[in-house]
């Protein structure tokens, strides 16, 4: 099992885009919260940011240690609940300001409802 903390980028194993759950693909997210029994609160990220106005850009600059191979977007908008047994790995681990800025998003569009 992965060891998980708040503001860790991991990798999850989703079955999207396949709807038969044939397949399941690797994609990135943000863990924000642990939820209870094993399951994970996590945010999408992306390599692109689909003009998400609220997306967030990340790089180098916003890791603590490990890193993704390319410059991403953290999707505030985009968040999902996932089982421990989905996460995959453990890559990186955002800096404390990066890690805040995104909380920070999320709040304000709860707050704003939009």
């Amino acid at each position: 099992m992965v060891e998980l903390s708040v503001a860790d980028i991991v990798f999850v194993s989703f079955p999207f885009p396949f709807s038969d759950l044939s397949h399941a693909k690797l994609r990135p997210a943000l863990v924000l919260a642990y939820a209870q029994r094993n399951d994970w609160i996590l945010c999408q990220i992306t390599s692109n940011s689909y003009n998400d106005d609220k997306a967030i850009r990340i790089d180098e600059a916003d890791y603590k240690n490990g890193g993704l191979n390319v410059v991403s977007f953290v999707r505030p908008g985009k968040l999902f609940t996932a089982n421990i047994a989905l996460i995959n790995k453990n890559v990186a681990t955002l800096t404390n300001a990066s890690h805040e800025k995104v909380i920070s998003a999320i709040l304000q569009m709860l707050k704003n409802g939009q």
